[in-house]
């Protein structure tokens, strides 16, 4: 399984792009603003879709892809959700005021979309890669996910904060290789991340304790310009642990 990182930021600037990972050639998992660095054919590749939750910074790229190679795919791309996600985009998004709706598009029989409902602790198995939805604590109903293939396990938190899903599903699988997760202001902001429910260094820091696998952890979704803060007080905290934090463009290999 090869892991690119498109996007890796909590917000917008020169430089910065929103949350998606492209999973081998055919999968984003997420699709924040980084998935308009694909080329059109690498867009011609994707086959499936799998969403953390409905924000903006996540689902971003949705629309523009289906209406940029609508005439190049010979199936509809698969988007995976919870049910509250794709209500979500159907709703707001494919709405035909927002966007049109490529559930119906190019042609009802033959669209460029499709939504398939997923619910946590479902796994979805796609050749020898295997995608199991965990639920976690957010504004809206979000989840993360743990992939797994023959050669090592990938987990990412999507976005949370304090909770014990994630950590108690990671614990019962035997392994676990790569871990991101986030992790969105520095301690100063720690109310703003009880009431956004998103990471501090310091909230982390508290879960990341429950866990008892030992992967290498890259930190995500760091608000613009705080970056060296955040990860500078999560090396603090978690001294022992392998942390690194992701800037864009990383890939791996499990």
């Amino acid at each position: 399984m090869d892991i690119r990182v498109l996007g890796c930021s909590g917000g917008i600037g020169a430089g910065l792009r929103t949350t998606s990972f492209l999973i081998d050639h055919d999968i984003l998992l997420d699709a924040g603003s980084g998935v308009g660095d694909l080329t059109l054919d690498e867009m011609a590749h994707l086959k499936h879709i799998f969403l953390t939750h409905s924000h903006l910074d996540h689902i971003h790229a949705i629309p523009l892809v289906v209406d940029s190679v609508f005439d190049r795919v010979d199936a509809p791309i698969l988007i995976h959700a919870l049910p509250d996600t794709i209500r979500a985009l159907q709703e707001h998004i494919f709405n035909g005021v927002i966007w049109p709706d490529f559930t119906r598009l190019p042609h009802p029989e033959r669209p460029v979309l499709r939504f398939e409902t997923l619910e946590p602790g479902e796994i979805v198995a796609l050749g020898n890669r295997q995608f199991e939805m965990i639920p976690v604590n957010h504004l809206v109903p979000t989840v993360g996910y743990r992939i797994t293939t023959p050669n090592g396990v990938f987990a990412f938190s999507g976005d949370t904060t304090t909770n014990d899903t994630f950590w108690a599903a990671l614990n019962d699988g035997p392994r676990l290789d790569l871990l991101v997760v986030e992790a969105a202001f520095p301690n100063a902001e720690r109310e703003l991340c009880r009431m956004a429910r998103h990471y501090c260094p310091e909230m982390l820091a508290e879960d990341l304790v429950k866990l008892r696998h030992h992967p290498r952890i890259w930190l995500t979704h760091a608000k613009p310009g705080a970056e060296e803060k955040i990860f500078q007080e999560v090396r603090t905290l978690l001294a022992g642990y392998d942390i690194n934090h992701l800037t864009g463009g990383e890939r791996f290999t499990l």
